[in-house]
């Protein structure tokens, strides 16, 4: 049988694919793209078993096939084509032929009943949402998700269901996130844990068309214009966020936001590698960040300007973790909720987006005297 088709319409179907090939496995079968032609319909998948993508285009073909191909050969074939009409050519003997103006280029194909059979995921409960405002959900919350194993639940992002709204969450047990999307509510509360490695991937395919998320207790899937992304989700119970947002931070300190990153940021260079400790020194309408690394004998700190209403205090936090939340936070000016050197802070905007509600909590460090 033989089809055409634009090697750069190809390139970019298949760019869009080949995140879900995963690079090692001890399933070789893995390593290969779905082909499968029906009905005049190229549908291209590939799956680690953890997520899959697949995607569909309109070609002529004069007959149905459903093969497995080497997936980084085919990509990188393709990709390095220059545009223009290229030909396939699928023999019997297990061979595809694509032949171009300058060359023929020769690969196998192997059948495809090896090839896991992708998930497929009920279509009853369906979400529409922004694929700009879930790329923001995911980009103000996915980077406090937990790097350790032994609590599978926080390795993820909670979305939830609530009254109040649509409710991202994540923490590693030194920071939380709780990002709030408020044109969302209903009445039933769900929740639902998306692996790092599924967000990771999703974050690079939204854009401003609309998603349509549809889920079930072990998957979810996001359908994006032509592309259908499917992931497991992580079967644990979320920890019980909500019992560790302090109630009582009464001393409020109002700080410009990149001013302050600024001089975290310097401070990284200062801080002791082991301890990666800044400190924090606040009184009456005035901020003092100051690092100090034992080991090669530096130090620095700096005076911000700020206003604050509350009790004098020296508090440490951990230069990395101020950072990403400094860095995710939007806004000119941000507000510090403290209550003492070994409670949770908050950290906020001071003007938030209408229709959302963003808060960050972090872990104070002890200092070091």
């Amino acid at each position: 049988m033989e089809f055409k088709i634009n090697s750069k319409v190809l390139e970019k179907l298949l760019s869009k694919i080949i995140p879900a090939v995963p690079s090692r496995t001890p399933m070789p079968i893995l390593e290969n793209f779905l082909v499968e032609i029906k009905d005049g319909s190229l549908t291209v998948s590939a799956t680690d078993l953890e997520i899959s993508l697949r995607s569909t285009i309109n070609i002529a073909a004069d007959k149905n096939i459903k093969v497995v191909i080497s997936a980084r050969l085919l990509y990188d074939i393709i990709r390095s084509l220059d545009d223009s009409l290229v030909n396939f050519s699928v023999d019997e003997k297990g061979k595809i032929n694509i032949i171009t103006d300058k060359g023929v280029y020769s690969l196998s194909y192997s059948p495809s009943e090896d090839f896991p059979e992708i998930q497929s995921v009920s279509k009853e409960k369906e979400v529409i949402i922004n694929g700009n405002d879930l790329k923001k959900a995911f980009d103000q919350t996915a980077f406090a998700m937990s790097k350790e194993d032994m609590r599978p639940a926080m390795t993820g992002t909670l979305v939830e269901f609530a009254k109040e709204g649509l409710r991202f969450v994540s923490t590693d047990g030194h920071r939380l996130v709780k990002y709030i999307n408020k044109n969302f509510t209903t009445d039933v509360q769900e929740q639902y844990i998306i692996p790092e490695r599924a967000i990771s991937v999703i974050i690079k395919l939204l854009g401003d068309t609309d998603v349509k998320v549809y889920l079930s207790k072990t998957y979810a899937s996001f359908i994006i214009n032509d592309i259908e992304f499917i992931t497991r989700l992580i079967g644990e119970k979320y920890p019980a966020y909500n019992s560790v947002i302090p109630l009582e931070n009464e001393n409020i300190l109002l700080v410009n936001r990149l001013e302050i990153l600024s001089a975290v940021k310097r401070m990284m260079l200062f801080s002791t590698s082991n301890s990666k400790q800044v400190k924090f020194s606040i009184g009456q309408n005035s901020l003092e960040v100051s690092a100090e690394d034992i080991d090669h004998g530096s130090n620095a700190k700096e005076n911000i300007q700020c206003q604050y209403s509350g009790d004098a205090m020296d508090i440490g936090f951990n230069t990395t973790y101020v950072n990403d939340i400094l860095s995710h936070l939007e806004g000119e000016e941000i507000t510090f909720k403290l209550h003492s050197p070994t409670k949770a802070g908050i950290i906020e905007p001071v003007k938030k987006e209408e229709n959302e509600d963003i808060m960050m909590l972090l872990m104070p460090v002890r200092i070091n005297n």
